[in-house]
């Protein structure tokens, strides 16, 4: 029997014999020509969602591809919400793609993926940000980077009179930044200071400045350290309604929205929004600048998404073979530029013809982020290997709670720990 069957079988529970067999190693393809048994690999198929949001940068790439070498790779962009539905599938019909860019690994699929070592030692890929199993295999390569960040509007900045840290600059700590923009709010009129995603990624950001671990598995059970109460509580205190709208954690105000509107001096988010800005806001100057220190300088960063190649298609030489190429330094630059991307490559230097000082600092923060922020996504990683499931999102969860006075904070982080363990 095919091994990596044998290996499905077990992990689906058992796939009758006959069925197997029956099912083939077909992997998307279209005849021997694609990569069928002792067929020269001429096609491939490449899952991913997006591309043509992010500059149409693996299109791009494919088609250089095919032109120096002759292999077609076929984008199949799926939409984000279907994408993992659509692998899970294939994965039960061994009929996966040669390769894919997914969002998380999947313990349906995860023990037929092929070992992406080499192309990343080779390559110097960013190693905290791979997904990397016990024994050492490396499941997945990140795609790129994002990045928590602060955006300002700048129009209400100058009318007040205010500056900020430039690039190059010393960072302000959170008390300095919150002296500003409560002025800025008073002399402009704005209704809010700020405004912030309620999202866990954005609240550790915002943890970890001041010291916090956030919430770290350590000798099998989850803990935190001291500066997590005082983050906390600093952060409760400005949701006040003034400072920021209380509307946007407790109740699912729209904090993109808020921003846009040009009555909110600060936005804290993340790289993502960079794009959208450039196109959707017009009635204002805004500018990205450093995230805040109390003391610690970090940003919350991680892979945008992760590149696997599957086992059992025929294809897996092939698909290697393009990742490998799509990793070099020369075009892993050329999908960074054309896509907008933050590398996940050391080394590089990337040009963006928009936005570019944009791009720049939060590759200057991620540069300058304190190790906390890698070492937690590493950890964050481990748990998907090892199929860590929870339900909803503890620390976004029990914030939410304390910020709608339901529990006292250290109430809010004895669930949050609690619950953490429990997913072990």
């Amino acid at each position: 029997m095919n091994p990596v069957l044998g290996r499905r079988q077990l992990m689906l529970g058992g796939i009758a014999g006959t069925a197997a067999v029956g099912l083939g190693l077909s992997a998307c393809s279209d005849g021997a020509g694609s990569g069928g048994e002792g067929g020269e690999v001429t096609h491939m198929q490449f899952f991913l969602s997006g591309d043509a949001n992010q500059g149409g940068g693996y299109a791009h790439m494919a088609a250089k591809y095919q032109e120096e070498t002759g292999i077609e790779v076929e984008i199949v962009d799926v939409a984000n919400e279907d994408l993992t539905t659509k692998l899970k599938n294939a994965a039960l019909a061994n009929d996966l793609p040669a390769l894919a860019r997914v969002g998380s690994i999947d313990a349906t699929w995860k023990d037929v993926t092929m070992d992406l070592r080499d192309i990343l030692d080779t390559n110097d890929v960013k190693s905290e940000l791979a997904a990397i199993d016990p024994d050492g295999k490396v499941l997945s390569l990140p795609s790129d980077i994002t990045a928590v960040g602060m955006f300002l509007n700048k129009t209400l900045f100058d009318a007040a009179g205010a500056t900020y840290p430039a690039v190059g600059e010393e960072p302000w700590t959170w008390d300095e930044f919150t002296e500003t923009i409560r002025s800025v709010q008073a002399a402009t009129g704005a209704s809010y200071g700020m405004v912030m995603d309620r999202s866990a990624h954005r609240l550790k950001a915002f943890l970890y400045e001041f010291g916090s671990n956030t919430f770290e598995l350590v000798d099998g059970a989850f803990e935190t350290n001291e500066n997590t109460k005082p983050a906390l509580e600093y952060f409760y205190g400005l949701n006040d309604d003034s400072f920021m709208p209380r509307s946007v954690w407790l109740s699912d105000g729209d904090p993109n929205g808020l921003f846009k509107s040009g009555d909110v001096v600060a936005y804290c988010s993340g790289s993502w929004q960079i794009a959208d800005f450039a196109v959707n806001i017009a009635d204002f100057e805004w500018v990205s600048v450093y995230m805040p220190k109390q003391p610690v300088r970090v940003t919350n960063y991680g892979n945008a998404a992760s590149i696997v190649v599957f086992e059992g298609t025929g294809q897996e030489q092939a698909a290697l073979d393009f990742v490998n190429w799509l990793y070099t330094p020369e075009n892993y630059t050329e999908l960074s530029e054309t896509s907008g991307f933050l590398p996940a490559v050391n080394g590089i230097t990337v040009t963006y013809a928009d936005n570019a000082e944009a791009f720049e600092l939060y590759n200057e923060e991620i540069e300058a982020s304190d190790e906390v922020a890698a070492r937690l996504k590493t950890q964050d990683l481990e748990g998907e290997i090892e199929g860590r499931t929870i339900e909803g999102d503890p620390l976004r969860d029990e914030t939410v709670k304390y910020l709608n006075d339901e529990q006292d904070v250290d109430t809010t982080i004895a669930n949050i720990i609690e619950l953490l363990n429990a997913s072990l």
